[in-house]
């Protein structure tokens, strides 16, 4: 790709999904539709997805993302649904839609259609996030959907080698194609129990924030390719290494934190933005070469196909949440009743991405006698509309699905309550420590000083609180929005005046770096404390 294309497309697509914040729909989908209809135009530049550029460099850092925003002791929580879907889930969509694209098209080996099942099993991990942020969803809901959208990946590429291998003459048996998954799924969890402590040990004895910044960049880059490399899942090697980095995350001092969290937030959009993109982008590409196929016979299979995607999830999601249950009597005393509402939401979820399209376009040319590979340009276009009708249909019409299951959402008052609380007793250990380093001669402050200190954490122990309280009558402002305007007046205008002394010369523009990066810290601080 050369450069210019490559500009336009991150520009385009980061003004795009910035716009599509201010939008009830979901930043998403609304890429997808731009995508689509910039492809139409007539000029634009070919994007195809190359999965040499997709599987090794794009997908790596966004699941070191999600892995690291992800609760480790929550996933542990949910493993049993998580493993049901991300694994059972996936390998039951890959036999039913294949098995299914084999009886739909005529001529379609058994093989090749495995193939196509392979490609659009796995839900996308991008998606399932994006979608379940914006629209609030449970926190068990999201952390199933997340926890699933770490790990199917590495399922469904283990299930698509399998297939290709049959598929182009390599042969493959069912004992080979099980020791080929346990040998990646093992393979990669055990590079990434390797790489984690010494990874972790670098980010804790790195002096330099922005050395430990750029090796946080690197971090999925190594894991991924490591495992690749002795032939085992990238893809749980990125999860395992970020789900470790995450959980001990707080081990690394601030400025790492502080600015590894800018950073992240950055690569993540601009990713994300693009990705999306591209999809819809995809449209010229997989329409070339359908032949026989266009028309409404292609459109025929294209919905079919979508029909099966859809409904084979809910076939494999209500048993694999009752029957659990069902079987256990530990499950039931333990475990809520999920009733309806949930799984239901859990399997209409089931949006397909970029992974799919990328492993689609992998698919080899010929096979090993030399002839071309069975229907690839139908199975590129089945795919392609897989991933666009679940990302519209399903992602346009997830929020007022929820809303009309009225399902009960994240109860924001406990969690302020178990803020506050925890907050507190942070303070009180934190006075505590106070109180015997001042005893300490050694420590020796004026009293306003030691005040200070003391004001400082009690303004952090009532900040809390002060959310919970009641709107300004006259600005419908909360307490805490009082607080942080106020405060951002009051540091606006020494902002101004540092300004104005530089201006005039009575400082240099270092100085100014310096007092604007001290103001952005106390900036940064207020907001954090009422956010």
């Amino acid at each position: 790709m050369d450069v210019l294309p490559l500009l336009l497309l991150v520009a385009g697509s980061a003004a795009v999904a910035g716009a599509a914040r201010r939008t009830p729909v979901p930043p998403p989908l609304v890429l997808v539709a731009v995508g689509l209809a910039v492809s139409a135009v007539p000029g634009v530049p070919g994007y195809e997805l190359d999965p040499h550029v997709v599987l090794p460099l794009v997908l790596p850092p966004l699941l070191h993302t999600a892995a690291t925003e992800s609760s480790y002791l929550d996933l542990r929580a949910q493993l049993r649904p998580v493993a049901l879907l991300s694994v059972g889930y996936v390998l039951f969509a890959t036999l039913v839609v294949g098995w299914a694209a084999y009886l739909l098209v005529p001529g379609l080996p058994l093989t090749a259609a495995l193939v196509l099942g392979a490609v659009v099993a796995p839900p996308d991990a991008v998606a399932a996030t994006a979608v379940a942020r914006r629209v609030g969803l449970p926190s068990r809901i999201t952390t199933i959907l997340q926890g699933e959208s770490l790990v199917n990946d590495a399922t469904a590429i283990t299930a698509y080698r399998v297939a290709v291998a049959a598929a182009i003459g390599e042969g493959a048996s069912w004992s080979g194609a099980i020791a080929e998954f346990l040998v990646a799924a093992i393979g990669g969890i055990a590079v990434g129990l390797v790489l984690m402590v010494p990874i972790h040990w670098l980010r804790t004895h790195l002096k330099e924030a922005l050395l430990q910044n750029t090796l946080s960049l690197l971090i999925p880059f190594v894991a991924y390719g490591l495992a690749e490399w002795v032939h085992a899942s990238g893809v749980l090697a990125v999860v395992v290494v970020g789900l470790y980095l995450g959980y001990r995350n707080w081990q690394v001092d601030f400025a790492t934190r502080l600015q590894e969290e800018a950073v992240w937030r950055m690569v993540g959009f601009l990713l994300e933005s693009a990705v999306f993109a591209l999809i819809g982008l995809q449209l010229p590409v997989v329409l070339k070469g359908l032949g026989e196929y266009e028309g409404t016979r292609a459109a025929w299979y294209a919905v079919v196909v979508f029909l099966v995607v859809v409904a084979t999830r809910f076939v494999w999601v209500y048993p694999a949440t009752y029957l659990p249950r069902l079987l256990s009597r530990r499950i039931r005393e333990r475990e809520e009743d999920p009733g309806w509402k949930g799984p239901f939401v859990i399997a209409w979820a089931g949006m397909r991405g970029v992974v799919s399209l990328a492993i689609a376009f992998s698919i080899p040319m010929t096979v090993h006698g030399g002839e071309p590979f069975p229907e690839r340009n139908l199975l590129l276009f089945l795919t392609f509309t897989a991933v666009i009708g679940t990302l519209v249909v399903q992602g346009l019409s997830l929020p007022p699905l929820i809303r009309l299951l009225r399902l009960p959402g994240r109860d924001r008052q406990a969690e302020i309550l178990a803020e506050a609380n925890a907050q507190a007793q942070a303070s009180r250990a934190a006075e505590q420590r106070l109180d015997e380093l001042i005893e300490d001669e050694r420590n020796a402050l004026p009293p306003p000083l030691a005040e200070r200190l003391r004001m400082v954490l009690e303004r952090r122990r009532n900040a809390v609180w002060e959310r919970l309280g009641s709107v300004n009558t006259v600005t419908g402002e909360t307490i805490d929005d009082t607080y942080r305007r106020l405060s951002r007046e009051m540091i606006g205008a020494e902002r101004a005046v540092f300004v104005k002394l530089r201006d005039g010369r009575y400082i240099d523009d270092e100085m100014l770096r310096t007092l604007l990066r001290r103001l952005d810290l106390e900036e940064a601080a207020a907001y954090r404390e009422t956010e």
